[in-house]
């Protein structure tokens, strides 16, 4: 029989309704296989048996009447410990907020429209403390490994997520992107990961990094992301810059599977304009990109007009590290003490800036938006690398010995597209030298979500798209 930790949430909700697979046979081996991986890479902060199979139990009885819940109606799915959860603490990665601090009655708009779908939730995944940078480990709950090679970190700030999808513990996870948070994850370990147009998913309590932060679906396809999101896109009232829902299913925009790629204007940028970029992972890019090519996109390698590096990512610090000081302000002298020691740097400069450098960093976001703007009149995609290197050493915020001080300066490809609010993700297109996943970022206009999706899409149906499962899992990830 096929393993249910193999298949994705539409083939799950297909055989549920097909009466050949139980949705409380399924919670059991999510369970199991988050139960049995967790030694090795570490990646929930709790798992809720219990409540799982309360919830598989409700859910299998709705099939069996014909009347499920939702599009998702019994598929296990984990939420980032950044996003509340009913009946659970939500720590974010901090020994600063106390388990008992709730009363945790709330859940997080996305959470709350999974619920109302009948979703089965396995547990919380872990987070760096305030999802504040790309790798997975904090204080609280340590460092989370590489689902391909535990040693290695599974980026972040979703880490945890991304880790439990790629290793069959629930086919959906519930990340947040705020400079790259589901995307450097994704193509770490190999999944599928989108950050939606912000906005597109409603966000409460509002992210401390504010316009910056978005809600977005982890898979292990497009199709999966596509269900996920015309789940969690509805509106909640608790949103105030919330958009409007979608007009149609981006599930159904996928319909044209490997012929939606078909005369789309596609812009490859191999290294947006001058980053260093691993040789064995551009070529793994630029491999994927002539398959696009030859599934009938017409392609033209340029650049977008965007700012220097250096521009972009001061402002990118100036709101970014605001935020962190915004997070902190009215913790004690223990709890600062007790911090991530990269955050507690962070947040001291974020202190430093004034209203006018807050406002200088705005100036460059809108400029950059213009741009990116004027250029997607001209070009439907732009595909870049998602990280220009793989995976490095679990533990350490920057590649040892790579000279680089901040988790932005490995990230390029990834925080610019926060500053404009345009959807982005992370697609796995092969793999590195070192036998670890490649990602390839498709970026669209804003509110061109369904773009980014169908051309995601594509390339799973033309099989351009995906990479080997992970193999077995054994050793513990390893400290700093």
């Amino acid at each position: 029989m096929t393993d249910p930790c193999s298949l994705t949430a539409a083939e799950l909700t297909q055989r549920y309704a097909a009466g050949d697979l139980s949705p409380v046979a399924v919670a059991e081996a999510a369970l199991a296989r988050a139960e049995a991986v967790q030694p090795a890479v570490n990646a929930f902060v709790f798992t809720d048996r219990p409540g799982a199979l309360a919830q598989a139990r409700a859910a299998e009885e709705r099939w069996a009447r014909g009347a499920p819940a939702g599009p998702v109606d019994g598929v296990p799915v984990t939420v980032k410990d950044i996003l509340l959860q009913r009946g659970h603490p939500t720590r974010r990665g901090s020994a600063a907020v106390p388990a008992g601090e709730g009363p945790w009655t709330e859940d997080a708009p996305s959470v709350a429209r999974l619920r109302e779908s009948g979703a089965v939730f396995l547990g919380k995944t872990t987070t760096p403390e305030f999802g504040w940078k790309g790798v997975t480990d904090s204080p609280l709950s340590g460092v989370t490994g590489n689902p391909y090679a535990p040693e290695r970190t599974a980026g972040g700030s979703s880490g945890g997520s991304a880790a439990a999808v790629a290793l069959g513990a629930g086919p959906l996870s519930l990340g947040t992107d705020g400079g790259g948070s589901v995307r450097i994850p994704a193509a770490f370990c190999g999944v599928f990961a989108l950050k939606p147009t912000y906005g597109r998913v409603p966000l409460y309590p509002a992210s401390a990094f504010g316009t910056l932060a978005h809600v977005g679906p982890m898979t292990r396809d497009a199709a999966d992301a596509a269900l996920l999101l015309d789940v969690i896109a509805r509106p909640d009232p608790r949103d105030w810059s919330q958009l409007a829902p979608p007009a149609g299913s981006l599930t159904d925009a996928l319909a044209a599977g490997a012929e939606g790629l078909r005369g789309l204007r596609v812009a490859f940028s191999p290294a947006l304009g001058g980053a260093e970029v691993a040789p064995d992972v551009a070529a793994a890019v630029r491999g994927a990109v002539e398959r696009l090519a030859g599934l009938g996109a017409e392609v033209t390698e340029t650049d977008p007009p965007l700012p220097s590096f250096d521009a972009m990512r001061e402002a990118f610090h100036a709101l970014w590290f605001s935020g962190a000081a915004r997070v902190t302000q009215h913790f004690d002298a223990a709890a600062r003490a007790a911090l991530d020691p990269g955050l507690a740097e962070i947040t001291e400069s974020g202190a430093r800036y004034g209203a006018l450098d807050y406002l200088a960093a705005v100036d460059v976001r809108m400029a950059m938006g213009r741009a990116m703007g004027e250029f997607h009149e001209e070009f439907d995609l732009l595909v870049t690398p998602t990280m220009p290197i793989t995976a490095f050493e679990a533990g350490a915020e920057v590649p040892r010995g790579s000279g680089l001080r901040r988790w932005t300066e490995w990230t390029p490809f990834t925080y610019p597209f926060n500053l404009t609010q345009q959807p982005a993700a992370s697609v796995p297109c092969g793999l590195g030298a070192d036998g670890l996943p490649v990602g390839l970022q498709l970026v669209a206009a804003r509110h061109a979500d369904a773009a980014v999706l169908r051309a995601a899409h594509a390339l799973y149906a033309a099989g351009v798209a995906g990479v080997p499962a992970p193999p077995p899992v054994s050793a513990p990830p390893t400290g700093p």
